[in-house]
């Protein structure tokens, strides 16, 4: 779509590139203008995707941009998050931080489709409120104010969310049922993630690669029924490093002091804790990865590492490893499910052996023997 401004200059804004209020990147680089630009690139769809947060959540949403690109791959793709630095610049046209001036500048434009995944109350509002051809996923019911299903395809999400049986009962991944919201069906699409690799990361302190398996010793302070003691660490840093593999201790600030104390206790490496893009970047040098269910599972199964995830009180087909790992889980039924704190005064995490940690290790990434 081509219009004329007064002085009968040619403009182009539903161009991909075209910004409105600053030369697009194309003009600053090559000095092109509308008229006659080799790269001219017409919007046939704008699509946006409401997911906020938490990070884990955004990371393990972006398989969907796979399907989109493949489904309207002239489609303008912008994405609502509390956490925008966790998307991939390259795959996104325009990410927005769920604020205020962006709330405001979404209600005054209209989209093709809109997809809403949170149930976030301020999420359904957004969706209520925005023009769109399409809406799916979760709105707001505007004389209760309570999250219910914007059309049909949400209802068996919405109700594995708010009923423990039934999502006790659900044998589909997220990443699935993602999908299938969205009115597509799941074909094991990959995430689109960034490692990082391009900031020049150097780690001369990792052991040889070919064997590193890292150690996510932390689970956050919400679900904190998930966490290992030190003893059983340590009983698994031993294990591994008489099996020959050189595990690597991995965490956040909240992990400092439990690390600093593994550390001194088996010599396993710990390299400390790092802004979120150095972090990425290090678990991009693991071999295989061991971690409950957390941020770091999301990272590692997003940089394609084998993985071996600890679960206790989630539901194990949630997670989908894409083939590349195993869950291991107490040998003592959990009955805390999404609970932050074990009924029975000790969480069953302590029924884990490191030995089954250790199998499922070894069974992942064998080591050659000579």
């Amino acid at each position: 779509m081509s219009t004329n401004i007064p002085n009968h200059t040619v403009v182009h804004p539903d161009c991909r590139h075209f910004r409105g209020d600053i030369p697009c990147r194309p003009n600053k680089e090559h000095g092109y203008q509308c008229e006659g630009c080799p790269v001219y690139a017409p919007v046939q769809q704008r699509i946006l995707i409401i997911k906020l947060g938490a990070i884990g959540d955004v990371i393990r949403t972006t398989p969907l941009l796979r399907r989109l690109r493949q489904e309207y791959p002239a489609a303008y793709i912008t994405w609502l998050t509390h956490t925008p630095a966790i998307l991939p610049q390259d795959a996104v046209d325009e990410i927005l931080k769920f604020d205020f001036a962006a709330v405001l500048q979404l209600q005054a434009r209209e989209f093709d489709v809109v997809f809403n995944l949170d149930k976030d109350k301020e999420a359904g509002a957004l969706l209520n409120t925005i023009k769109a051809t399409q809406k799916f996923g979760y709105a707001l019911r505007p004389y209760d104010g309570v999250a219910w299903p914007a059309n049909d395809l949400a209802q068996h999400k919405f109700l594995t969310g708010v009923f423990d049986q039934l999502s006790l009962q659900n044998t589909k991944p997220y990443v699935q049922e993602i999908f299938e919201l969205c009115g597509y069906e799941f074909r094991g699409e990959e995430y689109v993630f960034d490692n990082h690799a391009d900031k020049g990361y150097q780690w001369p302190q990792l052991p040889a690669a070919g064997r590193r398996v890292g150690l996510n010793t932390g689970c956050g302070d919400r679900w904190t029924t998930r966490l290992w003691s030190d003893d059983k660490w340590i009983s698994l840093i031993g294990q591994l490093q008489q099996a020959g593999y050189a595990p690597v201790l991995l965490g956040g600030a909240a992990e400092e002091e439990r690390n600093q104390r593994l550390q001194a206790a088996t010599g396993a490496p710990y390299l400390g804790h790092f802004p979120l893009p150095q972090f990425i970047n290090l678990l991009d040098h693991m071999d295989l990865i061991v971690t409950q269910v957390t941020m770091a599972m999301h990272i590692s199964i997003a940089l394609r590492k084998p993985t071996v995830l600890m679960n206790n009180i989630f539901n194990p087909y949630e997670f989908d490893l894409y083939g590349r790992g195993q869950i291991v889980q107490p040998n003592r039924e959990c009955v805390c499910f999404y609970r932050g704190s074990c009924k029975l005064g000790t969480s069953c995490m302590e029924d884990l052996p490191a030995e089954k940690v250790l199998a499922a290790v070894q069974a992942t990434l064998p080591i050659a023997v000579a």
